[in-house]
């Protein structure tokens, strides 16, 4: 059976209504990164921090999967199927993906600031300012604040290597190192990027299709032209 990669940024979850930090009118659009998303906004402005990701969570808490994540977690009834996702949010799984891997954190999840390995599960969407884990330390959103290491790329890029065919979708690859998960590639796979505004990759000597959609409307499309085509069953 052939093995997919897929790899998906904040637009495979905009049609679910998430907002994404470079929309003009999102949720991001009043705080500057700076103030809610760094290792020094958390230790300076802690409730800030907590009230901001609180926030988050009950935005994706109220969010359903769309047509693009449904389509993704299809794919599995013909191929072998790792997500590789920057998104914090779990719409993938909550869709029926069986093996994703995010690399900037989980939203639903929390961790200790002593520990990072000590990672918590968080019921509901509200975490207390003062809420601890089981080592007694302050938890912290399970997040990978901009200017911290992404301890999941070395498995995401392990995973990359192992791609019969790999697809992108609602990424700029402008946020590194997840943009560079493209290079990892063996140079014979098939790309097809789903995106409105098709980034281009030209660095990369893959063969690439650019499929210039919405990830709801050109997702679905392709992984049934991908299964009618080269999976064992339809979708």
């Amino acid at each position: 059976m052939k093995k997919i990669v897929v790899f998906t940024g904040a637009g495979v979850s905009a049609d679910s209504g998430l907002s994404t930090f470079r929309d003009a009118d999102g949720l991001w659009a009043n705080y500057r990164i700076e103030d809610v998303c760094t290792p020094e906004a958390l230790a300076r402005n802690r409730p800030l921090v907590i009230e901001f990701y609180n926030m988050r969570r009950r935005e994706t808490m109220n969010a359903r999967p769309n047509a693009a994540h449904e389509a993704i977690a299809r794919l599995e009834r013909c191929f072998d199927v790792e997500v590789v996702t920057q998104n914090v949010d779990d719409l993938h799984e909550r869709a029926g993906s069986s093996h994703v891997t995010h690399l900037h954190g989980e939203l639903m999840k929390l961790r200790s600031t002593r520990n990072p390995d000590l990672i918590v599960p968080i019921k509901g969407w509200e975490q207390p300012l003062n809420a601890v884990g089981p080592d007694g330390a302050l938890l912290r959103p399970h997040i990978v604040f901009f200017g911290e290491p992404v301890p999941e790329f070395d498995r995401a890029a392990r995973i990359a290597a192992t791609a019969d065919m790999l697809i992108v979708v609602g990424t700029s690859l402008a946020v590194y190192p997840a943009a560079s998960l493209v290079r990892y590639v063996r140079p014979d796979v098939p790309v097809y990027l789903v995106d409105p505004a098709a980034p281009r990759i030209d660095s990369v000597r893959n063969p690439v299709t650019y499929i210039r959609e919405r990830a709801a409307v050109g997702v679905p499309e392709l992984v049934d032209r991908l299964c009618r085509e080269c999976g064992p069953s339809e979708a």
